[in-house]
């Protein structure tokens, strides 16, 4: 063994050497192109077939290396941006993965509901969750990012609404007990009510999720690398495509992206110069966005790269589904 490192040391520590340098992470991350997915595929339902689709765009998120840096700076469609165009304040890697996970399941789970309520069949509420998805540095808590809030000074609590409530009729200063639930495990916090913009709060971001008894039942398959909350509208569309009689694809290959909430108003994203272009190249007719900056963007830079492609501008779920069915 000596004998062998005393021979190969140069070529072992240029191994060691390359390993090191190639983990360096920098306080940036790089957005590129990544692609469409036909949401009818990831979908579990008993309902109608169309011959058209609809898909999500998505783009690709790579932590700043060397080696992507060096990439970037040959590769156009590579973007570099800093870290707190991604993170909030306050925020490290894995709470942004865990915001961005809870996102997800918020935004699918709005999307069960819209699609649902809107097609008129049945659904039913089984749970409702309240978890915190983001703590900011003026809160003084010990609460995590991940807890699911249960009750508030042994008050159980059900809506963001109610939460705040709580807050507001409690004096500024006042340390309140909060029971929270993580991985399966009870534990007891608290959290001091602070003053800001005039507003009473304690300091953190909550997202609702709920989980629904349907007919049929529906199971969206999400891949362990899959986040945010973009495909909501996307995949409220495709869900309620397999329960309604009408082919709403009107045979289209249809790509889109934004937020939804349970009202079915649509919200804004990020990324749509990678969206449009993965689906001007997929050779999609109808690219769907939000009715705001994001249309704004898109049709500009149809215009700037002469794209063969109708956009769509909405702000909510039901100006799509009207859209769509003037079609046919």
């Amino acid at each position: 063994m000596k004998q062998y490192l005393k021979e190969n040391y140069k070529f072992i520590l240029s191994i060691i050497f390359i390993l090191v340098v190639f983990s360096i992470r920098f306080p940036y991350y790089i957005d590129a192109p990544g692609g469409i997915t036909d949401v009818s595929e990831k979908i579990e339902i008993n309902g109608y077939e169309s011959e058209g689709s609809f898909n999500l765009a998505y783009v690709k998120e790579y932590r700043a290396t060397i080696p992507t840096l060096i990439f970037s700076l040959f590769n156009k469609d590579w973007k570099v941006i800093k870290q707190d165009e991604v993170m909030l304040d306050t925020e490290d890697y894995k709470a942004y993965e865990i915001r961005d996970k809870i996102l997800m399941d918020e935004s699918i789970s709005n999307a069960v509901y819209v699609a649902f309520k809107n097609s008129n069949r049945y659904i039913k509420e089984l749970s409702n969750k309240l978890v915190i998805i983001y703590i900011t540095d003026t809160s003084n808590t010990d609460l995590k990012v991940g807890d699911e809030i249960i009750s508030i000074n042994n008050e159980y609590v059900y809506s963001k609404e109610n939460v705040a409530n709580i807050v507001n009729d409690l004096p500024i200063g006042c340390k309140i007990d909060i029971k929270v639930k993580n991985n399966n495990t009870e534990y007891n916090r608290y959290a001091y009510i602070i003053e800001e913009d005039n507003n009473k709060i304690i300091g953190i971001l909550i997202s609702n999720l709920k989980e629904y008894q349907t007919n049929p039942k529906v199971n969206v398959i999400v891949d362990k690398n899959e986040s945010g909350s973009s495909g909501g509208l996307i995949t409220a569309l495709s869900i309620y495509d397999s329960l309604v009689k009408e082919d709403i694809t009107n045979g289209l290959k249809i790509v889109g992206t934004g937020t939804i909430d349970l009202d079915g108003n649509i919200g804004s994203i990020g990324g749509v110069e990678y969206k449009l272009k993965s689906a001007v190249k997929r050779s999609a007719d109808l690219f769907i966005v939000p009715k705001d900056e994001n249309y704004a963007e898109a049709i500009k830079l149809k215009k700037e790269n002469n794209y063969d492609i109708e956009i769509l501008g909405v702000s909510t779920f039901n100006e799509v589904i009207d859209y769509l069915n003037s079609k046919n």
